[in-house]
């Protein structure tokens, strides 16, 4: 079959006729335009700047409320008062590397999952990167591809072109000769060129790009639930602080430098600065474990956000099955012979010069004849559900076909549905080749088209799909099945793959049109058949209408709109540009089976930032209440720096660190505010104020001139012992190196304790017998008081 008109030549690399009108640039033209700076320069980043990391770790409020303290440290305080500033310098700088080395990473998968553009230049096509295009590149463009910069249309073959990302509208819009293409759409059916009229930073939307592939932190919980209680701890920190620095520096008339640490002392355990590093490390951690298995986070929250999916949208093509399909029956309706038949599809195949995998099936297996001419083709269209060509025939005579789903071309109760319906019920794919009666540009041309043969294809399921849903079932997850395939035939493929309630199919068709009626039937039914793009758009909604968070899967255009709208898009890496660009997690391997390895690693970081983040902030609420009380009963400060910071690092900044990247199965919970809280404040409570009864029973008990240093020692004490009860707690449950990890804890705390030159360096020595012992019961007793409060929270407020 040819379509070579006068005036064209072959591209001897691409053997596809070119008019000298469409040569594109030479590189001698390719070079002025870069010479010039008329370049599409905007670069695609897929991860902060190095400047933007560091200047992210550093210039955060609490590292300057530390900064500013630890400076006064310095000059009035012994050395080790001023640990503290140097714990978060180490801190900051572990949050650095991590982001560092998960931006190394995201940038190199990036680049593996970067579309080429190609261009035509000295008269042959050519993959490109993106910011290499420059002005007057002529571009080719097909099904998937995204417009990445603006331009005007320079060939057309059935163009159809999806604006909706812009402009809203979700009808695809035919585009023609010399008409305008914005940069942020895609096309979605036919096939042509245009010549790029603005580059860079003048392109409409030429942010778009950038940012959809762009390593953002958009909406996330547990990023919105550690704001908010940083906010109410600022509000909490200032009053106290003040209250704390008159108390200390006025009242008491103590030693200045001496009250100038105890003030510092009673500032700086109120600041959780360690919980927003530990976060941001956990998700660093977790960008870098997935990027191993290739699979690229273009979002940093979409890990935690696929953690907390209750309902999974699969598009069956490329994701229950493999891209590939082989036919494997030709069933011949009425007269034709097999032959003439075989002629039809093989020049149908020829037609489509990007085709699809049905079509790419339909190629393999019946070979062109080059007697035929196409003189009209009409690109596939997922909205349509079929394609067609008008050929002029070997003899001369004219013919014009479809090609396209069975229960779309042909009307209800036709006989020949029935040995579809047949077909479909083995799994098969089956397509319809039907001679036209009208002209292809007319939307009735569907409409008494004579059926002539069905085309049977296999699908190929991938192996690793039911594996991959038997885990969704097993974690409560619910997986729909969408797909614009014919319903019994989605329902067979899927019941293959043991999926639960794959017999019981839906043809969307028959959905009702609102959005409590469509939510309704998605959560009664599990797959659903000729569901058109605009469709998978509404169901989603649906879904999210009852409060089910979505995640959505697909690598065709079809399903563009479906993940722009979904809580989490998850495109294949051999998905359409368009997909990868609009997805928050990308499959470069294109194997659904590592969707459970991002679940899992959600699951790890919300999981166990819940569970340190209770550390963090039991100490934040007992440094503000010690202050409190402390100033309510004009008493010195218990603590210096020095001793505080030997808590934090042995009860919460080690052990934090452990069991923050420690495996975590458990299901993702929302409201992470109350569920930290609820633990933080009684047990924040508690330990302040046990530690404050042991203080004051120990100025009673000690007297003369070290009995400050005495009564500091008991009250680290109990403050430590009941710290290490938390811990105990909050590791919960127990595994080999959760104990040892809280048994190392409690030994180190003991060295200090038995040192001499510890015990000097840390201003630690507990004096007589009595005293400690006392320390020793009233932690004890707080013990058996967390237990109590932390249950009865459990059963009073739960979450």
């Amino acid at each position: 079959m040819t379509h070579i008109d006068a005036g064209a030549e072959l591209d001897p690399v691409h053997p596809v006729p070119m008019p000298q009108r469409a040569r594109g640039l030479t590189t001698g033209e390719v070079a002025e335009r870069v010479a010039r700076g008329e370049v599409n320069d905007i670069p695609v980043r897929s991860s902060r700047s190095t400047t933007e990391i560091i200047r992210a770790n550093v210039f955060t409020r609490f590292n300057a409320i530390i900064g500013v303290l630890w400076l006064v440290m310095l000059f009035v305080a012994p050395f080790q008062d001023s640990l503290f500033g140097y714990v978060i310098l180490a801190n900051t700088g572990i949050g650095i590397i991590q982001e560092l080395r998960a931006k190394k990473t995201l940038d190199s998968l990036a680049v593996i999952g970067e579309a080429k553009p190609t261009v035509r230049r000295d008269g042959r096509a050519t993959e490109i990167s993106t910011s290499a295009i420059v002005l007057g590149d002529l571009i080719e463009i097909g099904p998937g591809d995204k417009i990445v910069v603006d331009g005007v249309c320079a060939e057309a073959d059935g163009l159809e072109i999806d604006e909706s990302l812009l402009t809203g509208e979700a009808d695809p819009v035919v585009k023609h000769h010399g008409d305008q293409v914005m940069s942020g759409s895609f096309v979605v059916a036919g096939g042509g060129a245009f010549t790029a009229t603005k580059v860079g930073r003048e392109a409409y939307a030429a942010q778009l790009a950038e940012e959809a592939s762009r390593f953002t932190l958009v909406h996330s919980e547990l990023r919105t639930g550690i704001s908010t209680i940083l906010k109410y701890v600022t509000w909490m920190m200032i009053p106290t602080a003040i209250g704390l620095v008159i108390s200390q520096l006025v009242v008491k008339e103590n030693d200045f430098k001496d009250s100038v640490a105890r003030t510092v002392g009673g500032i700086v355990p109120m600041v959780p600065e360690g919980l927003v590093l530990l976060t941001s490390v956990a998700f660093a951690i977790g960008v870098i474990r997935l990027g191993r298995k290739q699979c690229l986070v273009q979002e940093l929250p979409a890990i935690e956000g696929l953690a907390r999916v209750d309902t999974v949208c699969l598009d069956k093509t490329g994701t229950l099955t493999e891209g590939g399909m082989d036919v494997t029956e030709l069933r011949l309706i009425g007269g034709p012979d097999e032959g003439y038949v075989r002629k039809v599809l093989g020049a149908l195949g020829e037609s489509d010069p990007r085709p699809n995998a049905s079509l790419q099936a339909i190629i393999d297996a019946y070979p062109d004849s080059e007697e035929w001419r196409c003189t009209e083709s009409l690109p596939f269209s997922s909205a349509r559900k079929y394609s067609g060509a008008s050929f002029s025939e070997g003899d001369g005579t004219g013919s014009a076909w479809l090609l396209g789903a069975p229960d779309v071309l042909l009307p209800a109760g036709h006989p020949v549905l029935a040995a579809t319906e047949e077909l479909n019920h083995q799994g098969l794919r089956v397509l319809l080749l039907a001679r036209a009666r009208g002209d292809l540009d007319d939307p009735a041309v569907k409409e008494g088209a004579e059926a002539m043969a069905l085309v049977a294809m296999e699908q190929r399921l991938r192996p690793d799909a039911a594996d991959t849903l038997r885990y969704f079932a097993d974690q409560g997850v619910h997986a729909k099945v969408i797909s614009g395939d014919n319903a019994v035939s989605v329902g067979a493929v899927a019941g293959k793959l043991g999926l639960a309630g794959a017999h019981d199919t839906v043809d969307a068709r028959t959905l009702p049109a609102d959005q409590a009626g469509m939510a309704k039937a998605l959560d009664e039914n599990t797959v659903f058949g000729r569901v058109t793009p605009q469709q998978k758009r509404d169901m989603v909604g649906a879904l999210q209408s009852h409060g089910h968070t979505v995640a959505m899967t697909g690598d065709g255009v079809n399903d563009v709109l479906a993940l722009k709208d979904a809580d989490i898009g998850v495109s294949m890496g051999s998905g359409s540009e368009a997909t990868r660009a609009v997805a928050q997690i990308v499959l470069l391997n294109n194997s659904f089976s590592t969707l459970p390895s991002v679940v899992a690693e959600g699951r790890r970081v919300i999981g166990n930032i819940t569970r340190v983040a209770s550390l963090f902030l039991v100490k934040t609420v007992y440094s503000v209440l010690l202050a409190v009380l402390v100033v309510c009963f004009q008493v010195e400060y218990p603590f210096l720096p020095r001793h505080l910071t030997l808590l934090s690092t042995l009860t919460i900044g080690i052990p934090a660190f452990f069991l923050a990247l420690a495996p975590n199965k458990e299901r993702a919970k929302p409201q992470f505010v109350k569920r930290v809280m609820r633990y933080a404040i009684p047990g924040g409570v508690v330990a302040g104020t046990a530690t404050f009864v042991t203080y004051v029973i120990a100025r009673h008990y000690y007297t003369g001139s070290g009995a400050l240093d005495a009564e500091t020692s008991s009250a680290t004490l109990t403050l430590f012992l009941v710290s290490m009860w938390v811990l105990a707690i909050i590791a919960r449950p127990y595994t080999w190196w959760r104990v040892c990890l809280v048994a190392a804890m409690g030994a180190a705390f003991l060295l200090v304790l038995v040192v001499p030159w510890l015990q000097d360096f840390f201003a630690l020595k507990l004096v007589g017998a009595s005293m400690p012992w006392t320390a020793v019961g009233i932690a004890a007793v707080a013990a058996v008081a967390l237990e109590f409060v932390w249950r009865w929270v459990d059963r009073r407020f739960p979450v």
